[in-house]
């Protein structure tokens, strides 16, 4: 019998989340049956995506969402051997018992020397949805000029770092001095702090005087209505997030940009990496090889310790990372 910790939803967030929104079970764990595996949460990740998939796909008492890298430690799926490591949506689990059917094996060939955390950032789902959004959403063409905001984050970092790969003008919002001089060491082109421009609309016209070809959006709200007048004729507008509006208790009113999209005829989509499953294989590779090649920076916030999982889940929703936060177990 193994001992399971587990993260519950005790109640709804009403709000920003309080710790008292949280609670700490544990539970023994029945030995795996036949096509079952153990296994052992490493790293788990926190995402802002969380907040609002806990109001519509969680409810009071659920495991908390999300995904883990973990070890196999016993294993009757001849699928998953003992000692393998795969990347798992346990959510906020110590250990689990997984029938396999939802487990992705970390990708062959994993590089010894890289730390296997970055599944869950950069070779992982971030780097996944910053892929498809450029490539798939976007369709982000060499010699075009990219406004991303939260450029600091798990995301966002990504986002600015493969458009330059791609030949672009890259230019990127975060909420600090140190989050805007992270960005320049990645190459951003220009970078900016939001919250002490004393105007945005300037700030972004100081960035790109002939506006933006491309959007890649993970916060929305003010910010998006700022930006969205600044995009050029035909402009492009990938919707990957929502951060400024996931606390709101009460839901944010207009401006709407139903005009400046109708004169200007952009174009906007909101996406999620999944759409593009059938191309995680691939995709991953090409990931891991701009981060084998030095083009790729993989940016880490790390907390240490599974009683820290609610602790570093309000961090991000507070911006205190650079990169991608997990939790190393």
């Amino acid at each position: 019998m193994v001992q399971a910790k587990t993260w519950i939803l005790a109640r709804h967030f009403d709000g920003f989340p309080k710790d008292s929104d949280f609670e700490l079970k544990v539970e023994e764990l029945r030995a795996p049956t036949d096509g079952e595996v153990l296994l052992e949460a490493l790293f788990l990740s926190v995402d802002p995506y969380m907040r609002p998939f806990s109001k519509f796909r969680m409810n009071e008492g659920d495991v908390m969402i999300g995904s883990q890298v973990a070890k196999v430690i016993q294993s009757n799926n001849p699928a998953f051997a003992v000692g393998s490591h795969v990347v798992a949506r346990c959510g906020w689990r110590s250990h689990a018992v997984c029938d396999g059917k939802d487990l992705v094996p970390v990708m062959p060939g994993w590089p010894q020397d890289v730390s296997l955390s970055l599944a869950l950032g950069a070779i992982g789902m971030p780097g996944l949805t910053a892929l498809y959004g450029i490539e798939e959403v976007l369709g982000l063409q060499e010699g075009e000029t990219l406004l991303v905001n939260s450029a600091a984050g798990a995301v966002g970092s990504v986002v600015g770092q493969l458009a330059k790969i791609k030949g672009c003008r890259v230019v990127g919002s975060a909420g600090s001095d140190a989050k805007v001089a992270f960005l320049k060491e990645l190459g951003f082109d220009e970078a900016f702090n939001y919250k002490s421009v004393g105007s945005l609309e300037e700030a972004l016209k100081k960035a790109s005087p002939g506006g933006y070809d491309c959007f890649f959006e993970n916060v929305g709200g003010p910010f998006s209505s700022v930006a969205i007048q600044q995009m050029k004729n035909f402009g492009r507008i990938a919707v990957c997030g929502s951060i400024s509006t996931y606390n709101d208790t009460t839901p944010q009113t207009g401006p709407f940009p139903h005009l400046t999209m109708i004169f200007k005829q952009l174009k906007m989509e909101g996406f999620m990496q999944s759409r593009w499953e059938h191309k995680h294989p691939e995709s991953l590779k090409r990931l891991m090889g701009w981060f084998k090649e030095g083009k790729l920076q993989c940016r880490e916030h790390i907390t240490r310790g599974f009683e820290k999982m609610p602790v570093a889940f309000m961090g991000i929703l507070q911006g205190e990372n650079i990169g991608k936060a997990v939790v190393a177990v």
